[in-house]
């Protein structure tokens, strides 16, 4: 049966009302039964009992709804069932009700709940020696042991409420942390993928614009061929910008391109030498890598042929990406200047490289050669399956 359409916790409502229903009937049975015990038995009107019973059951019916204005008629009811000679049991409607104030309001509120109820009852007891004298009440001690059984019963439920509150405020900060947790990792995540989608073809785009400045009035042939190569990155490096501004504004992931992996290598190498770097690419056992694993992959490959290309083209630049254990290994070295943003400043893209790495149990070396160049040597781990 499907019970969808029922307002949240309205379950746990008519759990309460039928057990203030049995409660009911309970006191009912004080009112009409015959002690067997000792004790003084009811000898009030009818429905001075029926009253008395509802003031006792009703607040556990409704304590989920009215916490506190239930703790008071339940307190004013278990008091009546004292000086009525109603009383059989140590003020558990007062327990029940006390669970839920301690759960449902703040701890100050809550406690001086508590203290009312603590109060209440004793009062209750020691006035009731006096104004309902009986077997019950004969002995100071009795009045004694049986106060404090009602603050047992009173305390384990308040204490019950407080304890699952607090565990639940807990679980609310941790969920907290976990979300806050994500939403910084899926933005590290978007800033790097907009980085290595926009970095190549800017710095392809500014190279290029460069050498067609520097040539323009001497070689206008040359000029014109890099302008062409800037109009053609431009728009390649719009259509990439555009798809995944696409998906952060819909979500909808539908029409975007699959996300690229070793086999597009060959490809990066050869945007690669129009900015004037000649790459040399080696690839081993890569065709079978995780998907987002060869997403790192080309990423870290990519940022490091940007990084050539920006800082020393005209250059030569080897690639080495081999996939054979359990690790995957990066290596790309070039003959150029050497001149890089330092390992451990400010640039983004090295930043990246090393964040990439680490997602996947490995690690990232990047800085100049003894003899001149640059190399970036990177490792990750294929066991992890997914970033941890």
């Amino acid at each position: 049966m499907n019970l969808s359409w029922l307002p949240r916790g309205v379950h746990l409502i008519a759990l309460d009302v039928a057990a203030a229903i049995v409660w009911f009937l309970v006191y009912l049975a004080f009112t009409v039964s015959a002690t067997g015990d000792g004790q003084p038995a009811y000898d009030g009107p009818v429905w001075l009992g029926w009253l008395v019973a509802a003031a006792v059951a009703v607040p556990i019916g409704v304590r989920r709804i009215w916490p506190l204005a239930a703790i008071g008629v339940v307190v004013a009811g278990s008091a009546a069932a004292v000086y009525l000679q109603m009383i059989r049991e140590p003020f558990l409607g007062i327990g029940f009700v006390l669970y839920l104030v301690a759960l449902r309001e703040p701890p100050r509120r809550s406690g001086l709940a508590l203290g009312f109820a603590a109060a209440g009852s004793a009062a209750a007891l020691f006035t009731g020696h006096y104004l309902a004298p009986g077997p019950l009440w004969a002995d100071m001690s009795d009045i004694v042991g049986y106060m404090a059984a009602a603050w047992l019963v009173s305390f384990v439920g308040w204490g019950s409420g407080f304890a699952v509150r607090l565990r639940r405020q807990e679980q609310a900060r941790i969920a907290e942390r976990d979300a806050e947790r994500a939403l910084a990792d899926e933005r590290l995540r978007l800033a790097r993928e907009l980085h290595d989608v926009v970095a190549h073809s800017m710095s392809l785009i500014a190279v290029k614009a460069a050498v067609a400045n520097h040539v323009a009035a001497q070689n206008p042939a040359e000029a014109v061929d890099a302008l062409r190569v800037i109009e053609a990155t431009s728009r390649d490096g719009l259509a990439d910008l555009r798809r995944m501004l696409g998906v952060l504004r819909t979500g909808d992931t539908a029409e975007l391109a699959p996300a690229p992996g070793p086999s597009s290598l060959a490809a990066l190498a050869k945007r690669a030498e129009v900015g004037g770097v000649r790459v040399d690419l080696e690839m081993r056992d890569v065709t079978d890598l995780p998907e987002a694993i060869g997403l790192s992959v080309y990423r870290i490959v990519q940022e490091s042929l940007t990084n050539v290309v920006k800082h020393a083209a005209p250059a030569r630049c080897s690639v080495l990406v081999d996939g054979g254990g359990d690790t995957v290994r990066i290596e790309v070295t070039d003959n150029g200047t050497g001149a890089r943003t330092p390992v451990e400043g400010a640039g983004h893209g090295l930043i990246g490289m090393r964040e990439r790495a680490l997602l996947y149990g490995g690690d990232l070396i990047a800085g100049p050669l003894p003899g001149g160049g640059f190399r970036v040597s990177a490792t990750l781990s294929t066991t992890n399956g997914e970033p941890g």
